[in-house]
């Protein structure tokens, strides 16, 4: 077994966080690929989400 790539492992994130992992490929991920990479793929969505928000946020509001 090989570990998945980058682009893959954000696939999985994003996949994930929208709800529509299926169960094979979370199963995947889980035994194949690095926990800490997930983790940082994750905060680093997370991140760019919530200042995305911040910032769609503040250009409708004008402030």
């Amino acid at each position: 077994m090989s570990k998945p790539t980058i682009i893959q492992v954000i696939k999985s994130v994003l996949a994930a966080a929208i709800g529509v992992q299926s169960n094979d490929n979370r199963k995947k991920d889980f035994e194949q690929g690095s926990l800490s990479m997930y983790i940082i793929t994750g905060l680093i969505f997370t991140v760019l989400f919530v200042s995305g928000l911040v910032f769609l946020v503040s250009a409708i509001l004008g402030d």
